[in-house]
């Protein structure tokens, strides 16, 4: 209870009135390394609950009468508001040696003290007494199950971008999200009070009844999240790229559950400009990176922006969309597809001396750099690397190996660890390949987003300047 996100939930769940949920404290005094904040004291939860709109009953957690009367009065339930159950109780209750001691936390009996410890806790009824120890089960095993088992085909979607037109990444999220939800009932969009950026809003004018405003409170929104996964249903989660590492724990925990949940960051890097360090996104790549099996996607252009959320609808598992805030021309046929663990080469010679593998706002910046060393007469490789991870192995290696220096440099907007270089790095280790990552080593400030760019070291400029520093 003094976790921050227990009073996100309180708050959430009184303000959109769920009196179906059903709460239950267990006031037992005892935290791990002392007494807890507030230890017996009932009446501080009773206010504090009580603060936050829900109906609150304190009972004595040892006495089954009232423990009975308890689960009746909150299961008919009439008012609008949650209810709360707040059950004092002794940690160790009925075993001497541990009873309302501290000191006890995560500790394991030996064997003379669990044999005095069943001796005082007497029979009980059924019969486990001395089945303590249960089998161990694989957590390959514990696989989560969707109840709905949602396989809605997402429809072949049609808009009207064309090669060269400004669109920011960010912008189509919540209007191609809106038409894929028109023929699938199980997607919910859940955004925390920034759907005029992210562009959820645009989800929510479609289908208001299966978009969740979630406010600012991260962490309660993946757990919102999570339980409408549990109920069967798609959720996607959208805020700034930055806001989602206030998040993680329960990011973590979504994943330990097997979670089926999408989450789209916007705002993402230096590129955003003026909005300045505290809402750019730098480190959301290696935070969803770092998860087993995740899928980690940062499209350049409006066209893979849509395709990839396509995919994302059908595929199970944790996975991140990156998008941006600037616009960025559309660099791609709506006929193109862009499969998971894919990549794109956008430029190509047999003269090229190197390769630019790149995502998200500096491929436009890779293909300057191309058009100002073509002009010197200097020939490189660039590579849309929209899908980190998995990350398109094979293609940077062919790509490598058919370049006269056989060297990828990496380019990306975000710090320099755990992002796509160090996935390509990785992926090319065991290869003759060498590897060279441009990215933000620094904190940055407020200013436009090419001024920003310039900054960081990961513009046009500055990436002629390192590929001529190769010859």
């Amino acid at each position: 209870m003094a976790e921050g996100n227990v009073w996100e939930a309180a708050n959430f769940a009184s303000y959109y009135k769920l009196n179906n949920l059903i709460a239950i404290i267990d006031v037992n005094r005892l935290g791990q390394s002392q007494e807890t904040m507030f230890g017996h004291n009932l009446e501080e939860y009773i206010q504090r609950l009580n603060a936050f709109g829900w109906e609150v009953l304190a009972i004595d957690g040892h006495n089954f009468e009232e423990i009975d009367r308890a689960f009746n009065l909150a299961l008919n339930n009439k008012s609008e508001k949650p209810f709360v159950i707040i059950a004092k109780t002794i940690k160790g209750k009925g075993v001497s040696i541990f009873e309302d001691k501290e000191g006890w936390h995560g500790k394991p009996l030996k064997r003379e003290e669990l044999e005095k410890a069943l001796t005082e806790l007497g029979e009980v009824d059924d019969g486990l007494r001395f089945k303590l120890r249960a089998p161990a089960v694989r957590s390959d095993a514990l696989v989560a199950h969707d109840p709905a088992e949602p396989d809605v085909v997402s429809p072949r979607l049609r808009f009207n971008y064309k090669i060269g037109d400004q669109i920011g990444t960010r912008e189509v999220y919540g209007e191609v999200l809106g038409k894929l939800a028109d023929n699938n009932p199980f997607i919910f969009a859940l955004d925390g009070d920034v759907k005029n950026s992210t562009y959820s809003q645009d989800f929510k004018k479609a289908h208001p009844d299966r978009f969740i405003e979630c406010f600012i409170a991260e962490q309660n929104m993946v757990g919102v999240a999570l339980g409408l996964w549990a109920m069967g249903k798609v959720p996607f989660v959208s805020t700034f790229a930055a806001f989602l590492t206030r998040a993680f724990d329960q990011i973590r925990m979504s994943v330990i559950s097997k979670g089926n949940i999408k989450f789209v960051g916007s705002h993402a890097g230096v590129s955003i400009g003026e909005d300045g360090p505290s809402q750019m996104g730098l480190e959301d790549i290696a935070m969803f990176g770092a998860f087993p099996d995740s899928i980690v996607l940062h499209p350049s252009d409006a066209v893979s922006t849509t395709k990839l959320l396509t995919l994302l609808v059908a595929h199970k598992g944790i996975a991140y969309l990156r998008t941006l805030r600037p616009k960025t021309a559309v660099l791609y046929d709506l006929d193109e597809a862009f499969p998971i663990g894919g990549s794109k080469i956008l430029r190509q010679s047999k003269k090229d001396i190197l390769t630019i593998a790149a995502c998200g706002i500096t491929v436009h910046e890779a293909l300057k750099a191309y058009e100002m060393l073509k002009n010197d007469g200097i020939y490189v490789r660039v590579i849309d690397c929209y899908c980190v991870k998995p990350i398109d192995r094979k293609t940077l290696q062919q790509s490598s190996n058919a370049t006269m220096k056989q060297l990828v440099i990496t380019v990306e907007d975000h710090f320099e660890h755990g992002g796509l270089g160090d996935f390509i790095l990785a992926a090319l280790a065991d290869s003759k390949t060498k590897v060279v990552k441009m990215a933000v080593t620094n904190i940055s400030t407020s200013g436009t987003s090419a001024e920003l760019l310039d900054a960081a070291g990961i513009s046009a400029k500055h990436i002629v300047k390192k590929v001529k520093s190769f010859l």
